[in-house]
């Protein structure tokens, strides 16, 4: 039997590459156009509250997924943000 932890670093994974396609139009194609940063800074607020949720159940897959998630939208919101500076 599988253990049931896998599909939720499966999940967490296929969480992360589901930004790539914004990561990447942000920062190789330099363009910034329909990215809303109030929207990227909610989804930190409720990934956030996922990993909080992940501490207290003692779920890693939830924790290591979720802050990966983090990351590589922060890194969106930052390339949006210098995007617009300029």
């Amino acid at each position: 039997m599988i253990d049931l932890e896998v599909f939720g670093y499966i999940a967490g994974v296929l969480g992360v590459v589901a930004w790539a396609p914004q990561f990447r139009k942000v920062w190789f194609d330099k363009r910034h156009e329909g990215v809303s940063l109030p929207t990227l800074l909610l989804v930190i607020i409720t990934l956030s509250m996922w990993v909080i949720y992940g501490v207290a159940i003692g779920a890693s897959a939830v924790i290591w997924s979720n802050v990966a998630a983090i990351t590589i939208i922060s890194s969106v919101i930052v390339g949006v943000m210098r995007l617009r500076k300029n």
